[in-house]
């Protein structure tokens, strides 16, 4: 088969397409036909060495695809074959591949009315963006800003939020973007880099991006708000982020972290479950913003780091 191997840590050029031995699935596992991989975050600190399962190059990245189940181990039923699926991987990667194995227990069935890359479109960032807003308890009319809302669980996290009712502030940083995220439904739009007007008081602020400006959003909560710390595409907020906390003690406010790790797979297919048919009866998008094949797995990395895209970006094998 087709797939991408990290040759070095480092740069997106070091990842390189190659001809590899087709997996067989052990017991417990399907044998999926990929027909499209997710391309996110932790896909880049994998490649950079910063995450994964490996501790030295030569692996296949990629945690999520979609595709076509074309072979079974031992203890799955055979009534998996031909199913479309949506399947989540171990951090160990394997997904920029034309074949791949899962375990079944971490697969779901794809309704007819979703494609392959609509539902890796949704994946782990609208795990982690549905997540977040049920840990925020997040209510109607509750006004929640979104950090990073063009990115991938930004986007979800604006568009899951207008579907429960919230008056959803986006902050993104192009004004392309911006124009974007209205047409979509959110209630305002603020643009980071140029948009002069003071952020109000949030009842819930959902942040996939993290970093040194995490303390200034953490002072936008109103009494009894929840913050939900989701992400660090900006990297760790700064260590003394705890004095802003408590020095807001009088307001009340909840900072939550969250990590898909701490979940269950169960509880994960669940929820994926729930987003599939959101989309499927055309409640939710799930924007795609550019398919790349194999080959250009390192221009879909560049793509990813430029912090252009709006939506997802694909493989599509």
């Amino acid at each position: 088969m087709k797939a991408v191997v990290l040759k070095a840590f480092g740069g997106a050029e070091n990842l390189v397409l190659a001809d590899l031995p087709d997996p067989r699935p052990r017991p417990g596992e399907v044998l999926v036909e990929v027909k499209a991989a997710g391309v996110g975050h932790v896909d880049v600190m994998s490649r950079r060495g910063e995450f994964g399962g490996s501790s030295s190059p030569g692996f296949v990245p990629g945690i999520e695809v979609a595709g076509v189940v074309v072979g079974t181990g031992e203890d799955v039923d055979d009534a998996w074959v031909g199913r479309r699926v949506y399947a989540m991987l171990d951090r160990t990667g394997g997904g920029y591949a034309e074949l791949v194995t899962a375990e079944v227990e971490a697969v779901v069935a794809l309704p007819d009315q979703v494609g392959a890359a609509e539902a890796v479109a949704l994946g782990f960032n609208a795990l982690t963006a549905l997540t977040s807003l049920e840990r925020a308890q997040v209510r109607e009319a509750d006004k929640t800003l979104v950090r990073g809302a063009g990115g991938g669980v930004g986007l979800m996290a604006t568009l899951l939020g207008i579907h429960l009712g919230a008056a959803v502030t986006a902050v993104t940083s192009t004004a392309l973007r911006g124009e974007r995220l209205a047409a979509l439904g959110a209630s305002t739009v603020v643009n980071r880099f140029a948009d002069a007007r003071a952020y109000e008081d949030y009842d819930v602020i959902i942040d996939p991006v993290g970093g040194p400006e995490f303390d200034r959003f953490l002072e936008k909560l109103a009494p009894n708000g929840r913050y939900v710390l989701c992400g660090g595409v900006a990297g760790f907020p700064t260590p003394d982020f705890g004095s802003t906390l408590l020095g807001r003690f009088t307001a009340s406010p909840a900072l939550l972290m969250l990590s898909l790790s701490s979940i269950s797979r169960a509880e994960l297919r669940a929820r994926m479950e729930k987003l599939l048919e959101l989309v499927a009866g055309g409640t939710v998008a799930s924007p795609i913003d550019e398919a790349f094949p194999l080959a250009a797995a390192a221009h879909a990395h560049d793509r990813l780091e430029s912090g252009a895209a709006f939506g997802k970006i694909v493989l599509v094998p």
